[in-house]
């Protein structure tokens, strides 16, 4: 075989997966240009709500988010807030023991954001009887009227679990900015654009409202040590439970300001997205003999190559190819201009400011420094380094003598 044909074979088993990825993407931005403001109608009664809010090493970060949501219109006897306080320092706690909630702190070896989930639900009283859980992060910002229009969005929906809108609340430096800009491109093509045709939104970390005796069962069975939402996402869609969206209720969530830490979290997510599609692909068979539309949704968006992957391998090869063979480029070309095309449809018009030029020319080299360190270890939640592939090998049984090796 000459090198010509090792060629043709390495740029399209490259350009194929890259292709349906971009049209996914551009399919659901398309969509989501069609989506409308949903009438929330007033709940006729006042759901019992628990705030879950675990904070690992989050210093006064949590402390805002307490303050936020103490500071409620809605009935506050129909509220409690739980904080997991994990490997906080003395002076975060003892703070935080002044204020009317319930804190727990555990002081887990190896922690992650499922255990001290897991913690709360142990560590609640038996005679407490709640409606619904609200699960956010140590550092989100919610307004005023975030549980009543809570409230009312699930009495409206009447689905087991709905996904708010999170928004960043800091595009302080080029980073933060990008990474606002990458939320709500999801948000539109994972969440809008899915609700418009009937499918279900995709979970995010936080700003999720679960039915609390579903997630009093459910979340004890998670295992993962990141990516807990995706592992419940699963569960939900398997059970046939649809994840509605409203866009209207506001999370604001702080954004990564630096490059390393940007890096590091596209790593993560790429693990995650790669462990969530091999743990779930054997139920890709009675998902189109049971005509369960959201798990073969699921299955595909978790089989597509992650963002930064993509559009770093376009970049890469829409600058390399056209010194080997020009013609081969053409399709890498295209396929950039829909993705980039299909992003600019799914960002909001209040990110694109003074600042959207300088950034976006940037972008290129950022995507290539991701991928770079994509492949690098993630960090879990109590800073362990993971080697994504590595583990998701490991399950797979596959390569075992590289662990072997490593110890």
């Amino acid at each position: 075989m000459d090198f010509w044909w090792i060629l043709y074979i390495i740029d399209w088993v490259l350009f194929l997966p890259v292709a349906i990825t971009v049209a996914y993407i551009f399919i659901f931005a398309v969509i989501a240009l069609f989506k409308s403001t949903r009438d929330i109608k007033k709940a006729k009664q006042f759901n019992r709500f628990i705030v879950l809010i675990p904070a690992y090493k989050s210093g006064k970060k949590v402390l805002e988010t307490v303050n936020a949501v103490l500071g409620q219109t809605y009935n506050q006897r129909n509220f409690d807030i739980v904080v997991i306080s994990d490997h906080q320092s003395e002076m975060i706690n003892m703070r935080l023991a002044q204020m009317p909630i319930t804190l727990l702190t555990p002081n887990f070896e190896k922690s992650s954001k499922a255990k001290s989930l897991q913690y709360a639900i142990l560590n609640l009283p038996q005679f407490k009887i709640y409606d619904a859980v609200v699960l956010l992060d140590a550092g989100n910002i919610v307004d005023p009227d975030f549980l009543e229009l809570v409230n009312d969005a699930f009495d409206t929906s009447g689905s087991k679990v709905i996904q708010t809108h999170r928004m960043s609340r800091n595009r302080d430096t080029s980073i933060s900015r990008m990474d606002s800009t990458f939320e709500e491109i999801n948000n539109n093509i994972f969440r809008a654009g899915h609700i418009v045709v009937g499918l279900s939104s995709a979970l995010n970390s936080s700003g999720t409202i679960f039915d609390y005796q579903w997630f009093k069962q459910n979340i004890m069975k998670v295992r993962a040590t990141v990516g807990e939402d995706k592992e419940l996402e699963a569960m939900l869609v398997r059970e046939g439970i649809f994840i509605d969206y409203f866009e209207d209720i506001h999370v604001y969530d702080e954004k990564t300001r630096f490059i390393q830490d940007f890096n590091m979290q596209r790593g993560r997510w790429t693990y995650i997205q790669l462990h969530s599609f091999i743990s779930n692909i054997r139920y890709l068979p009675s998902g189109f003999i049971n005509s369960q539309h959201d798990q073969i949704d699921k299955l595909l968006q978790w089989a597509l190559v992650p963002r930064t992957i993509m559009m770093g391998l376009i970049t890469i090869m829409s600058f390399v190819l056209p010194f080997i063979y020009l013609s081969l480029v053409i399709k890498w070309w295209v396929a950039a201009a829909i993705a980039l095309f299909a992003f600019s449809l799914a960002t909001p018009d209040y990110l694109v400011d003074k600042n959207w030029d300088r950034d976006y020319l940037r972008a290129p080299l950022i995507t290539i420094g991701a991928i770079i360190n994509i492949f690098r270890a993630g960090k879990d939640e109590a800073g362990n380094r993971l080697d994504a592939f590595g583990q998701v090998f490991h399950r797979l049984n596959i390569f075992r003598f590289i662990k072997r090796k490593k110890k």
